[in-house]
């Protein structure tokens, strides 16, 4: 009996030493993930992508057919190709213009023909008169006389429609003369149009700019129909360049004319260009259900780095705090998950409610109602809460306004629950077998 009561009392002291080991060995302890209050910058900024354009692009098209028989010399006396600097009414290219020339030679043919005719007219209008003169004396003698014994009726007669005649005659020369100077009105229009075409063989450069692409060869024929035919496009000023920058609907309301703009090209690894927005264009695409806008963003070239049809990372800046306060946005969305957590002074807090919509009065349109939030500071081992108002948030950071909080101070934006378990092993599990390398 004595021996069992003996092993009973051991048996309870052992219980009560693992206990106590247990407990003081693997409590739950609560370690803290903190960031420091920062000041600087925090900018909310939307992202897209666009193609670079040069602000104003001419396309030089042929209004004649035929073949390309040779192109011009550019500004530095090489011929015209990719890149070329040209000046306004500098020639492009020529197009073969034999039929074109042989078409001036009949049009010029045709004016002299019908100026030939105007002389003539004259000339018959000259002895139309003439015979007009002649007939208006007999008629005169003939009026005088009569008939009578001297002059028959006959003769009377004869005169008289002569005369007559001879007016007629006259007005037919005058109509002739008309419709020949007509004939040179027609003929010199056709001239015209022929020695237009004929000039239309010579391409030239309507502005001063430079070829971004040329798109005919020697010896290819153009064929000009309904549509002109393209041959070069020229740029006019390539230190101005835009890019055309497809947005989403959903971020296309909070971009403003002449706000910033950011943006960087592949071609140029750690360099960042900057712009500002020009203007938005009404006329949507819809991409798989997705409406999008294009957006102009203006953007200066001095140094001609950037080229035409690059493709830009842009970011519109849309808001913007400098030199405030800001945190992590995680710090933001923790809370304590226990009363225990909070310190003492802090245990009466309570969160603030959401506004309702119902009973608050509308903001004037435009305006955005503040916003506010809590951010958890810690108190030794616990923590307490500081009501903050917000501010612009980057995705990452946001900006934060209270006197009750400065810079370089911790704020928590997480936590990680650590147990005796994880740093003292339980001295009644065997060793772990370590691995043979």
């Amino acid at each position: 009996m004595r021996k069992l009561i003996i092993l009973f009392l051991s048996l309870v002291a052992a219980g009560a030493v693992c206990g106590w080991f247990w407990n003081t060995h693997s409590k739950p302890t609560i370690a803290y993930r903190t960031a420091k209050v920062q000041r600087g910058d925090v900018t909310t900024i939307i992202t897209a992508t666009g193609t670079l354009e040069p602000e104003e692009v001419v396309d030089v098209g042929a209004q004649v057919a035929g073949l390309i028989q040779s192109f011009g010399k550019d500004a530095t006396d090489k011929q015209i190709d990719y890149g070329s600097p040209v000046e306004a009414n500098m020639i492009l290219a020529r197009i073969e213009d034999a039929v074109y020339r042989a078409d001036v030679d009949t049009a010029r043919a045709q004016l002299d023909q019908a100026k030939a005719n105007v002389q003539r007219g004259e000339a018959d209008l000259a002895q139309a008169n003439a015979k007009l003169f002649q007939a208006e004396q007999k008629w005169n003698r003939a009026k005088v006389m009569g008939p009578s014994d001297a002059l028959s009726q006959n003769d009377y007669d004869t005169d008289r429609a002569d005369y007559e005649t001879a007016k007629a005659n006259v007005a037919v020369a005058d109509a002739e003369i008309a419709q020949a100077k007509t004939g040179i009105a027609q003929a010199q229009a056709t001239l015209d149009k022929a020695q237009r075409n004929l000039d239309f063989c010579t391409i030239k450069s309507p502005v001063k700019g430079v070829i971004i692409d040329r798109r005919v060869n020697i010896g290819q024929t153009v064929v000009s129909s309904l549509n002109a035919p393209s041959l070069f496009l020229i740029a006019k000023d390539l230190t101005k360049m835009q890019i055309w920058v497809a947005v989403n609907e959903a971020d296309i309301g909070r971009i403003i004319p002449h706000a910033p703009v950011t943006f960087t090209c592949d071609s140029f690894p750690g360099k960042e260009f900057q712009g500002t927005v020009g203007k938005i264009r009404l006329n949507a695409t819809m991409t798989q259900n997705v409406v999008m806008y294009t957006v102009e963003v203006n953007t200066d070239n001095l140094q001609n780095l950037l080229l035409p049809y690059l493709t830009a990372n842009v970011h519109f800046e849309v808001r913007k705090d400098s030199d405030v306060l800001h945190v992590p946005n995680a710090a933001l969305r923790w809370s304590p998950t226990s009363p225990l957590q909070l310190a003492p002074e802090a245990r009466s807090w309570r969160p603030p409610e959401p506004e309702q919509s119902s009973g608050s009065k509308p903001s004037p349109q435009g305006k955005e109602k503040e916003r506010h939030g809590v951010v958890w500071l810690k108190s030794g081992t616990l923590v307490r809460p500081v009501e903050v108002k917000l501010g612009t948030s980057d995705g990452v950071n946001t900006a934060i306004w209270s006197d009750k909080i400065s810079q370089g101070e911790e704020v928590i934006t997480g936590e990680a629950v650590q147990t005796g378990q994880e740093t003292t092993p339980n001295p009644f599990l065997p060793p772990p077998v370590q691995k043979k390398r």
